[in-house]
């Protein structure tokens, strides 16, 4: 079912939400970020076909054929997504999330003042938003043979494969450098 409206854009962020419900796998579910990466990209595909309006049947048929075969984990990731937002939610009221124990939420009985699980936080400023202090949390340092995607970095034909990838992908090749280097010979030559 494609979502037919007159502005591109909705269309768009409709087509999103839904395949983003459905296909709504995280990173911890995969054994490898290449395979999670696959993944995404599958995704991605889907939803560029669905809205230029390319082979909707079949992808149609395959989101379907993927709901009935994954209706549990889907309901399972809808569940961890909403317990996210809660305590996301929760953490930005300046609330901290209790144990399971009672699932109740907790709050400072001080205005202006909160101290929970995020830390310490200064008196609110003018727009009522307490500021928070100290030091944010810092990035963990990745292991010594992965590069900052979690590939190998040792692998030289990986890496020179990726290099020749990202210069294509922003529209550079070896024949723009020399045509406009002898463009630009020539142009200074006859002045």
């Amino acid at each position: 079912m494609v979502a037919a409206s007159s502005n591109p854009h909705n269309k768009e962020i409709q087509i999103r939400r839904r395949i983003n419900n459905i296909f709504n796998k995280r990173e911890e579910d995969f054994p490898s970020l290449r395979e999670y990466n696959d993944y995404l990209e599958e995704v991605e595909d889907m939803i560029f076909k669905l809205i230029e309006g390319i082979d909707v049947q079949a992808i149609e048929e395959h989101i379907s054929k993927y709901q009935k075969e994954n209706a549990e984990q889907i309901m399972i990731n809808q569940a961890r997504k909403a317990e996210d937002l809660a305590a996301a939610m929760a953490a930005s009221k300046g609330l901290a999330v209790q144990g399971d124990t009672d699932g109740a939420l907790s709050q400072s009985s001080q205005a202006g003042f909160g101290a929970g699980a995020q830390g310490q936080y200064a008196p609110t400023v003018a727009g009522g938003q307490p500021r928070p202090t100290g030091m944010a949390p810092q990035p963990v340092p990745l292991a010594s043979g992965l590069d900052m995607h979690g590939y190998t970095m040792d692998d030289e034909e990986m890496m020179k494969l990726r290099a020749d990838r990202g210069g294509r992908a922003g529209g550079w090749s070896i024949e723009l450098s020399k045509r406009r280097a002898l463009e630009e010979a020539f142009a200074s030559i006859w002045v």
